[in-house]
């Protein structure tokens, strides 16, 4: 056991205080990922600051006709608000996927964001780890790294992010709001997270002592969805999943965003698909144009290659359902008539 110190936070200010007095500490919420990295001993704090009481726990309309999210609202209750449901399906239905019931009831919104990795060199402390231990290696890559990332990773990590929630959060153009010693201050959702480079040990772009404070999305700009392949029905991380949003007019796609999760150190924005989409007609072959350009660029390892053809078709299919429902999908005009959040 390893002792530790405990600060209860009444107030985003007074947490972020905390921290500047107890360097090296961490913001705990549902702890559903940071007690357990604890127990492994991969996480080792001087202190708790308990941010679970925080005033951070609404679900509001913003003045532009998005939705402003809490950073303490529970992933259940994320899921199941009305608002979310019916104009922001892709976030629901990933918050869906992620985790049993029991653990949807306690995680966060803002924890969900700062989950780590589940590789499993990461996760035990007998092993090196460049993430856990920066200079030690990577055994990963030629050890057991199935799971683990076919884009963008180094030679420092080939860890994968764990979220689903982020994966949505990515392709619907979310924002995540940060409070720090310095201010607040905002970072749009794809960028939050970081790939591995030379500093795989730095998941994300927050700094020491920002506390996330919300997250905020935009209007939808289309229909949207997310889909997951796994290897068990229920409850397990993902292997690939999708979360696309799209408009589409006349037969041609209008808007389109596309994210691919389980393949990446970070939830993965893919661009190129995207500007092969915008404009083209909504059809089969443009959706396995548009997967392809993105994936073209995939260096799987030994054992995980099957990824790339599995992100493939994924996505030509998540893209070939979305098209019906976006044909239908409310012009931009009707974008602020959601329901009170």
């Amino acid at each position: 056991m390893k002792p530790f110190g405990y600060v209860r936070a009444a107030t985003p200010g007074e947490a972020v205080e905390a921290y500047a007095a107890n360097p090296g500490a961490r913001y705990l919420g549902g702890g559903t990922n940071l007690v357990d990295l604890m127990k492994l001993g991969v996480e080792t704090p001087g202190t708790l600051i308990d941010v679970s009481r925080l005033p951070l726990d609404r679900i509001t309309d913003t003045p532009g006709g998005g939705l402003s999210v809490g950073a303490a609202v529970p992933n259940s209750d994320l899921a199941a608000h009305p608002v979310v449901w019916s104009r922001y399906p892709a976030l629901s239905q990933a918050l869906l996927a992620g985790a049993s019931g029991q653990l949807r009831n306690i995680a966060t919104t803002g924890g969900n964001l700062l989950q780590r990795t589940r590789c499993l060199y990461f996760q035990d402390t007998d092993k090196p780890c460049n993430k856990r231990q920066p200079g030690s290696g990577c055994p990963a890559r030629e050890g057991v790294h199935r799971d683990l990332a076919v884009l963008g990773h180094s030679d420092q990590c080939v860890a994968t992010h764990p979220s689903d929630m982020a994966v949505a959060l990515a392709a619907l153009d979310a924002t995540v709001i940060l409070l720090g010693p310095d201010g607040e201050r905002t970072v749009p959702a794809t960028e939050f997270h970081r790939l591995p480079g030379e500093r795989p040990q730095q998941d994300t772009v927050i700094g020491p002592g920002e506390l996330i404070t919300a997250v905020e999305l935009p209007p939808p700009a289309g229909a949207s969805v997310y889909r997951k392949a796994r290897d068990r029905a229920s409850y397990a991380f993902a292997l690939v999943s999708v979360a696309a949003v799209l408009d589409v007019q006349d037969g041609r796609v209008r808007a389109a965003a596309l994210a691919f999760g389980g393949v990446a150190h970070r939830p993965w924005r893919a661009r190129a698909a995207e500007e092969v989409l915008r404009g083209a007609p909504a059809t089969r072959e443009t959706f396995e144009r548009a997967a392809a350009a993105e994936l073209d660029r995939a260096r799987p390892l030994r054992d995980n290659a099957f990824k790339v053809p599995l992100a493939r078709r994924l996505a030509v299919s998540v893209l070939t359902g979305l098209a019906r429902t976006a044909a239908a999908w409310p012009r931009p005009a009707r974008r602020g008539q959601g329901g009170a959040a």
